[in-house]
């Protein structure tokens, strides 16, 4: 958890610096969030079954962190709406931007719309695995599109909320929590 929490930190940096920002500025962010470090299975599946595991999705946080799975299976939608593998090298992380990173940035840094695919006929007796770590602000920090983002071709699209509030609104969206 503390080395995906610290290598989280390092690319809000960069993302900081590439938005104009001072480095730190995402510290106080996410001092005290909420980030979820999860072991997810995927068991094995019959040579008939679906060949989408997870259907398309954005990922709700700031950012997401994932190592390289032992079975290939996670696709990205590219912006020309092909759906494209990712085989990262061995030992590597895979970002993607989540909805409040998204929204933050006014959709200047688009949330990345992800999937996962059953792998080819001769590898679905075999189990995935997978381990993100879904990197969350303190639940007090005020979602808002920052300045920089925000100009006449690009207006301000959503108000501010906070984290909670925002967590919360997006957890019953998707049928998690009652409204």
């Amino acid at each position: 958890f503390a080395a995906f929490d610290t290598a989280g930190d390092k690319l809000l940096s960069a993302i900081a610096v590439h938005l104009g920002l001072a480095p730190d500025w995402f510290d106080h962010a996410v001092a005290d969030g909420n980030s979820v470090l999860r072991l997810l299975h995927y068991p094995p599946v019959t040579e008939d079954a679906p060949n989408v595991r997870a259907g398309a999705h954005e990922d709700i946080n700031l950012i997401t962190l994932l190592l390289g799975a032992e079975e290939a299976g996670l696709e990205l939608l590219d912006k020309d709406g092909e759906w494209l593998p990712v085989k990262p090298p061995e030992g590597a992380l895979v970002v993607n931007v989540g909805d409040m990173l998204q929204r933050l940035t006014n959709h200047v840094l688009p949330s990345t719309t992800h999937r996962v695919v059953n792998p080819p006929v001769e590898r679905r007796g075999h189990s995935r695995y997978s381990m993100p770590f879904f990197l969350h602000p303190a639940p007090d920090f005020l979602i808002k599109a920052l300045p920089q983002t925000v100009t006449a071709q690009n207006p301000e699209r959503e108000p501010p909320i906070t984290a909670h509030d925002y967590l919360a609104e997006r957890l019953a969206e998707i049928g998690l929590t009652k409204k």
